[in-house]
């Protein structure tokens, strides 16, 4: 496997300065709870799965109900009805002439910034990324291939929690003078939990949220995805012999300018680059993984007898939730990222009047993601024979071994990986910085200055993510990502009366004009 040293003493010293300096806050949110005497899942985990489960069943199975629904909204079949209706806001806020100054630019017309195939590819391009690959194998390699089907039962449960927070991410999202939308868990808790007499505790969530929605930004949604997309791009280029060896800096230079780029015309450039990279990036790596799959036709019958038969051993168990759920959600944005708000921010800025039509389209994004990318990469290292569960691998080697299982059947499917995973990357910075710039104007203002800030340290830490190996400032991101659901899920829970009033009052308008 490679293994890489790249500014070694620089590292050294950010990750033992770091480390001291937020140990403790680390430790705290990755705490594990012990299952068994060597296994044990950390608390945030618990409560993404629980909050997933009680949403399932509270809002009666509309994980599966409204899935044909959601993908009607995202075909158009329903756009008509932005003409008459207008949308059900919060009245937390003052009003001018009568009118909510958050909506006045979008009741009656369906106006925001992206449409809803696009909302739904942004959120989708921050999502489906390494956790896909090396989460899978991570999973694998612990658990077996049972750990497959714990896997899509977390993406099926998380189909419900997304749906719950971008429907509230529509629902109180405001809207500037220039049409240019803010929404996302800072607003809905800020605003929605004023609504129920709640202002303290809603200002204090949003503000926390935000800010560990910045510090995930830098680390998880920028530095560690251009690191490994280099990793695996030095890697398949030979290596210690490879031109660029050692040379992570110019990598980082590249895609910071791509980044850049992107982002400076928010989020109508960053959706109109999505609705093509990520339609592209997923059908690029797909049809590799069916190509496998269709030459090994024979063998599919066995890896899902393999799936099934391994599902309810204690080694698949432990593979599938702490393998998935916590490597793949840990190290990929949490794979889906259900629960924990983010996604709700791109979905905010869709053209639309109601919220729960967004809800229904955000849901499909855990499918996509989970149920199947994650499942098909599953297959193809169950069937190439590279699930070993005699060593847990690490992140870096998960990307590598499903490059492997790639190889083994087209010695050049590697480099079509690595472009998959170039792109994965990408695209998930440009939404991740979406995200965090949302979260950053929510604490500092919405002006010209500060956004340019924001974009260019961004930037900046795209260069170092690709140049350095920050082990202790990872773990840190990682942990301001996880710790992000805290503040997340006690708003769902909080709120969650108003997305049933917004989903049954948009099924009856729905009914109303086809029956």
């Amino acid at each position: 496997m490679l293994t890489l040293i790249q500014n070694q003493s620089l590292d050294e010293q950010i990750n033992l300065q770091f480390s001291n300096a937020t140990k403790w806050f680390v430790d705290a949110v990755l705490a594990e709870i012990p299952i068994t005497e060597n296994v044990g899942i950390p608390w945030v985990v618990i409560v993404l799965i629980l909050g997933a489960g009680y949403f399932t069943f509270y809002f009666k199975l509309v994980n599966v109900r409204e899935f044909l629904t959601a993908i009607k909204v995202v075909k158009g079949n329903y756009d008509d009805l932005e003409t008459q209706g207008k949308i059900t806001v919060s009245n937390a806020v003052s009003t001018i002439d009568g009118d909510n100054p958050d909506t006045i630019r979008v009741e009656g017309h369906g106006e925001g910034e992206v449409s809803h195939f696009q909302a739904l590819t942004a959120a989708v391009s921050a999502t489906v990324g390494l956790g896909n690959i090396a989460g899978v194998a991570i999973a694998l390699s612990i658990g077996g291939a049972g750990a497959t089907l714990w896997m899509v039962l977390a993406g099926l449960l998380g189909m419900s929690s997304k749906f719950v927070e971008c429907t509230l991410g529509v629902k109180y999202r405001e809207i500037d003078a220039n049409g240019t939308i803010y929404g996302g868990p800072m607003y809905y808790l800020k605003k929605g939990l004023k609504e129920k007499g709640l202002g303290k505790l809603g200002k204090v969530l949003a503000v926390a949220f935000a800010i560990m929605c910045i510090g995930g930004s830098f680390g998880g949604g920028n530095m560690f995805q251009v690191n490994q997309a280099f990793k695996l791009f030095e890697y398949v280029t030979g290596g210690e012999q490879s031109f660029i060896f050692g040379k992570g800096w110019i990598f980082g230079i590249v895609m910071a300018i791509l980044v850049g780029i992107v982002i400076i015309g928010g989020i109508k450039k960053i959706a109109k680059v999505t609705d093509k990279v990520v339609p592209l990036m997923v059908i690029v790596y797909l049809l590799a993984v069916l190509t496998i799959l269709g030459m090994n036709f024979s063998k599919i019958p066995e890896a899902f007898a393999a799936i099934w038969d391994g599902a309810f051993s204690p080694q698949s168990i432990g593979g599938g939730f702490i393998g998935v759920l916590v490597q793949g959600f840990k190290r990929a944005a949490f794979s889906n990222e259900a629960g924990i708000g983010s996604s709700s921010i791109a979905h905010s800025a869709v053209k639309t009047n109601f919220p729960a039509s967004e809800g229904l389209v955000a849901l499909l994004e855990p499918f996509i993601d989970t149920v199947v990318v994650c499942t098909m990469t599953a297959l193809v290292l169950i069937i190439t024979g590279q699930v070993d569960t005699s060593a847990a691998i690490d992140f870096e080697q998960g990307v590598i071994l499903t490059s492997t299982a790639l190889e083994s059947e087209i010695s050049w499917f590697p480099y079509v990986l690595t472009v998959a995973v170039i792109l994965f990357a990408f695209s998930s910075m440009i939404s991740w910085s979406y995200y965090g710039y949302q979260s950053w104007s929510f604490l500092f203002g919405r002006g010209k200055k500060t956004e340019y800030t924001y974009k260019l340290m961004f930037c900046v830490f795209t260069v170092i993510g690709a140049a350095a190996t920050l082990t202790a400032v990872m773990d840190f991101s990682d942990a301001m990502i996880f710790a992000m659901l805290v503040p997340n899920m006690i708003g769902l829970f909080l709120l969650r009366k108003k997305v049933l009033d917004e989903l049954l009052r948009y099924k009856a308008i729905i009914k109303k004009k086809w029956n």
